[in-house]
């Protein structure tokens, strides 16, 4: 790896004029809205498996007064301790290839003002996506701020997606993008500043597509969620010597990718198992002859002491995600959940898909019923517990198997959204069908569960439908998880999808909060802060949240946007939420940081979207 300087004066495009075979700061004048700021500009840079140049390019802003790091001297805490926080968004670049085919030809198409104005022109390529760092200290003049923009390239269009669910010190950060088939891998050990250790490229996984979500270990690898078939239709063959039929690119099956921290694959193994499923459960497009199967998996945890991988397969990536046309069937949006041994890491064995049960809804759409699209899934914490929950997207409820470590876990449906729906709006006549649940994560002591949901707007039912909030709400799980193999929760009854369920041990709302946006998205994506400063300055990780960061944008190219704000919502112990107005937009002074603005450090790219976002503090300022 190597490093550049370069320069830039309020272009849209940065453009190098200057080399030096020795890091250099750049100072730089950049119009912000209509004011002059100083950047410093770093390049980092690393060759792929193909030979090609890849590059991150710090655009680190120098606040007067403030004690931001510069380029040159990025300000690790000194054995005193004046520690700094950070959240670090993975953004794209919003452009006209954000719409699909059928808004673009639609006689009743909504067309943004605002984004048609700072949208690319169409003789000037899309711009770069990056890394935007935050400041997340509270306590710092510049609360709020972005302190640096870290474009990626050669690449464009990658439609960044999904980070690691947590940061422990010494990892990497792992970033995807859906339509490159590329894992960026990013060092963040001198944050602000940001260096790029690795690229994986698709020819890196040739078996698997469309990445999406990473879990790292406590060796600082990782493993993929790679969603997507084979690169080509036909047999392909993995890692650990085992061979799959695939229908292509964006297709099935997908396949769990481990991941080195300099961005080598290290094994690529099959997430379908040996047999085809049901292919009537399972449809595959084209279909897969002999070899049906649900393997499209989205989210993934770990539990590295149980030697249990989990992953949740959400939908055939190429009717969703690619320029979508409308699924022929419900099933495309799969029900299963998969578990894999990683006793050996590098050869994680399948041993159990299970097919989450239906619920009591009776939905006019099948789509919408509960099992459908299973996006998400997150496991236990602590030692005596072996449970892992996973939620519907599609479906809108939550699942619950006390132990993943059992030869065939068994899974009950625990929590329906509706049930959240009513605190935020006592007067909902509707069901969570089709809410848009995403992010779903446990705290450090397995007390609460947080997730995001979409939401419903107002009539895409019917004229009479209420919708369902977009939102961020909080269950208690204390008794679920204590209960261990003898729960008995399980919403099997019409009651307890607006009442809860009626067992002692279901999960309660603990706290709702409503993120309304008017658009045609709401919450997606989450992070909990599991950092805690100490009394000398510098930090350690915590099993107490106190704030969780909510991103709003879910992919712009499935009719499924969002505002583009990232929110700070504050979290007491009882598991209550609250806006943090002190985190504000820089340019807008109002709440949450608004990625929809003219100009970034970067330049005058306009708007952006922030699909996943991580709280991050240096590694010398960890203990």
């Amino acid at each position: 790896m190597h490093s550049e300087t370069a320069g830039r004066l309020g272009a849209r495009r940065w453009r190098t004029v200057l080399v030096l075979p020795f890091l250099v700061a750049a100072l730089l004048a950049v119009a912000q809205s209509g004011k002059a700021r100083a950047v410093d500009v770093v390049r980092s840079s690393v060759h792929g498996t193909d030979g090609r140049l890849y590059w991150v390019t710090n655009h680190l802003v120098r606040f007067a007064g403030a004690s931001q790091a510069s380029a040159v001297a990025p300000a690790p805490a000194a054995a005193g301790g004046t520690g700094h926080e950070y959240l670090i968004v993975w953004a794209g670049d919003a452009n006209a290839a954000d719409s699909t085919g059928a808004s673009i030809q639609g006689t009743h198409a909504q067309v943004n003002p605002v984004k048609v104005i700072n949208q690319d022109a169409v003789d000037d390529p899309p711009s770069p996506d990056f890394l935007a760092v935050i400041d997340a200290d509270a306590s710092s003049p510049s609360y709020g701020k972005v302190v640096n923009t870290a474009t990626v390239g050669p690449l464009v269009e990658n439609e960044p997606h999904h980070m690691q669910y947590l940061y422990h010190k010494g990892d990497k950060i792992f970033a995807g993008g859906l339509y490159s088939d590329t894992t960026y891998v990013f060092d963040v050990a001198k944050l602000p500043l940001i260096s790029l250790s690795g690229i994986n490229e698709p020819t890196d996984t040739p078996c698997g597509s469309i990445p999406d979500a990473y879990w790292t270990l406590a060796d600082h690898t990782a493993y993929g969620t790679y969603m997507g078939g084979a690169d080509a239709p036909g047999p392909c063959q993995y890692t650990d010597g085992q061979t799959r039929l695939s229908n292509g690119f964006g297709g099935s099956p997908g396949s769990i990718v481990h991941i080195g921290p300099d961005g080598k694959t290290l094994s690529e193994v099959p997430a379908a198992s040996a047999d085809s499923e049901d292919p009537t459960n399972c449809p595959n497009y084209p279909a897969i002859p002999g070899q049906a199967t649900c393997a499209n998996p989205h989210g993934i945890q770990v539990r590295e002491d149980l030697k249990r991988l989990v992953a949740s397969d959400y939908a055939e990536p190429r009717n969703i995600v690619l320029d979508p046309v409308k699924p022929q069937d419900a099933n495309i949006f799969r029900d299963t959940v998969r578990i894999f041994d990683i006793t050996n890491e590098n050869s994680p064995k399948l041993v159990n898909v299970s097919v989450m049960p239906d619920g009591p809804r009776k939905e006019r759409n099948p789509g919408h019923e509960e099992p459908r699209g299973i996006m998400e899934t997150t496991v236990t914490n602590l030692p005596q517990h072996r449970g892992a929950f996973a939620s519907s997207m599609c479906g809108g409820v939550i699942y619950y198997t006390a132990d993943i470590t059992a030869p065939k876990p068994v899974w009950r449906e625990v929590f329906d959204d509706s049930t959240a729906s009513k605190v935020l709006n006592p007067h909902i006549t509707e069901g969570a069908g089709c809410d848009g649940g995403g992010w779903v994560q446990t705290s450090p002591d397995d007390h609460f569960l947080y997730h995001a949901v979409i939401g419903r707007n107002p009539g895409d039912l019917d004229s009479s439908d209420p919708g369902v909030p977009k939102m961020v709400y909080v269950l208690d799980i204390s008794k679920l998880v204590a209960a261990g193999t003898s729960t008995t929760c399980s919403i099997d009854q019409i009651s307890e999808v607006f009442d809860g369920g009626a067992e002692p041990d279901c999960p309660n709302v603990a706290s709702a909060y409503g993120l309304p946006d008017g658009t045609s998205g709401g919450p997606h994506w989450g992070s909990p802060d599991n950092f805690e400063r100490q009394t000398n300055g510098s930090y350690r990780e915590t099993t107490a949240i106190r704030r969780l960061a909510v991103s709003n944008y879910f992919v712009a190219r499935t009719g499924v946007d969002g505002n583009h704000k990232v929110c700070m919502l504050s979290l007491s112990p009882a598991g209550k939420l609250a806006l943090d107005t002190s985190f504000r937009d820089e340019n807008e002074g109002t709440p949450c940081v608004d990625f929809n603005r003219t100009d970034w450090p970067h330049g005058a790219s306009g708007n952006a979207k922030p699909h996943s976002e991580l709280f991050v503090v240096p590694d010398a300022a960890l203990r």
